[in-house]
């Protein structure tokens, strides 16, 4: 794999975010992209990546080391900020970099009859030949090294779409667990604001020993009917209101006096959360109704939404849903959002994308039916692009021609469920919105290198095989002499 990953210009990438001259060299591209790689390849955490790459020679190997160390190659705490660098554009760039070499697949040896069959050939520092260049970093680069690989035509390929969700590791919501999280931060907050000198010697009460154990009292019991979780809504709500109200007093005791407010940035935007879910809440329980537009779930992580996805057994996922495409194997995130869509929207989007990547237009697309509107149809047949799926209206003789036969879109399913149960794609743990895209693209980033190792050990399986049958062949001529 670290032979057919082209270093030196997805590297490029990551240092051109470091302008400043000045101050400690930045750590190695190659080692930081390197380690990304290997977390998500094991799914180890950040902690076991750093460990995993002191003990392992072969990981250091791939980081680009020259030779074994003992010492960590920078602290597990820098991958928050790592991520934060490698944004979702800087992976999807590099995505396309690493996919372009798909194109250029090392050639199977030479067999000649008089001389040993020759290896892959190498330069002096055990590095790839031209044979495994890789096309360089920027959009219009790769876009021409594809040109040039493959004859350009009008329209060829297949092109494979699916949308999925990617849940965030959250606790299942509810309004009243909700509540409570939002009442114990608003309480936490007072704590930080509440100085003796401003406002008084008596602190504003809470009452936190109470509305903890009414939240307990109803949320211990197994079946809860209507009445009872709109009263243990409605207590909560009270709770909060109360503490906001009592933090708005604190604030104003600040303002008048001229002092600085003794509340972080991040402490602000929570304060600007616990607000919206008040209103949101307060909203949906007065009206009792169970729906609200941008509903918040999660106080920590505000911008994760509900994604009604109708399947058995989940049918509501969190997570930021993507919609994604399938080409040789390949797959490249097309789009990603916290809030819900309709996937037949981003039909004529991975088209596009596919055509701005190739140079062409797919010959086939195969996707669900509700990727299959009429609008779809029509702007399909105007680029002269084969829907395989089922025509409306009533099906005539030649309708299941162009029919989705049961196990022709297994391969995008499979790509999910490949991310999904190996690589971590089920169960995000990251908490930041910037490093939640970062981790889901670089999960595809490894579904990509994992399949771009797989064609390069079947093309070289089949030089191996061929060079051996001629080696038979000459062998059984001779004995026969």
């Amino acid at each position: 794999m670290s032979h057919l990953i082209p270093w030196d210009k997805i590297v490029k990438g990551y240092d051109s975010q470091f302008k400043s001259l000045e101050g400690r060299p930045p750590i190695s591209g190659r080692i930081v992209i390197g380690a990304v790689i290997i977390k998500h390849l094991l799914n180890l955490t950040d902690e076991e990546t750093i460990n995993q790459i002191q003990e392992n020679m072969f990981m250091q190997y791939f980081l680009g080391y020259s030779s074994f160390t003992n010492e960590a190659p920078f602290s597990s705490s820098l991958f928050v900020e790592i991520r934060g660098r490698l944004s979702l554009e800087v992976v999807n760039g590099i995505n396309d970099v690493i996919i372009a070499t798909s194109f250029e697949k090392p050639q199977p040896p030479v067999v000649d009859s008089k001389n040993a069959p020759s290896d892959i050939s190498t330069n002096k520092d055990n590095t790839p030949s031209e044979d495994f260049a890789t096309t360089s970093e920027s959009d219009s680069i790769a876009e021409e090294s594809v040109k040039e690989a493959v004859p350009v035509e009008k329209n060829q390929g297949k092109l494979l779409m699916d949308a999925t969700v990617a849940p965030q590791n959250i606790t299942y919501p509810t309004d009243l667990k909700l509540l409570d999280s939002a009442r114990e931060k608003s309480e936490e907050l007072i704590d930080k604001l509440y100085r003796k000198e401003l406002h008084g010697d008596e602190k504003v009460r809470t009452y936190r020993e109470n509305a903890r154990k009414d939240f307990l009292n109803s949320a211990r019991k197994k079946t809860k009917g209507s009445k009872e979780i709109y009263r243990a809504n409605g207590s909560q709500l009270r709770y909060l209101k109360r503490n906001l109200s009592h933090i708005t007093f604190l604030l104003k005791a600040y303002l008048e006096k001229g002092i600085r407010i003794g509340l972080k940035q991040r402490d602000m935007d929570y304060l600007h959360v616990l607000e919206l879910v008040y209103q949101q809440q307060y909203k949906m329980h007065t009206e009792r109704v169970n729906k609200i537009e941008n509903r918040i779930v999660n106080i920590h992580q505000s911008y994760v939404r509900p994604i009604v996805r109708g399947k058995e057994g989940k049918k509501v996922e969190f997570g930021s849903k993507i919609q994604a495409s399938l080409v040789n194997g390949f797959v490249y995130l097309d789009k990603l959002s916290w809030d819900n869509f309709n996937e037949g929207t981003c039909l004529l989007l991975s088209v596009e994308l596919y055509k701005k990547r190739f140079g062409f237009y797919p010959a086939e697309v195969l996707a669900d039916q509700i990727y299959c509107t009429q609008e779809n149809r029509r702007a399909l047949k105007a680029r002269n692009i084969k829907l395989m799926a089922k025509p409306l209206g009533r099906p005539s003789k030649q309708a299941l021609d162009n029919h989705v036969r049961p196990g022709e879109r297994n391969p995008i399913e499979g790509k999910f469920g490949q991310g999904k149960v190996k690589y971590g794609l089920a169960n995000i743990c990251t908490k930041l919105k910037a490093t939640s895209e970062s981790c889901i693209a670089s999960i595809m980033l490894v579904l990509n290198l994992v399949n771009l190792t797989r064609l390069n050990f079947v093309c070289l399986y089949q030089g191996f095989c061929r060079i051996s049958r001629c080696h038979f062949g000459i062998l059984f001529l001779r004995l026969s002499c």
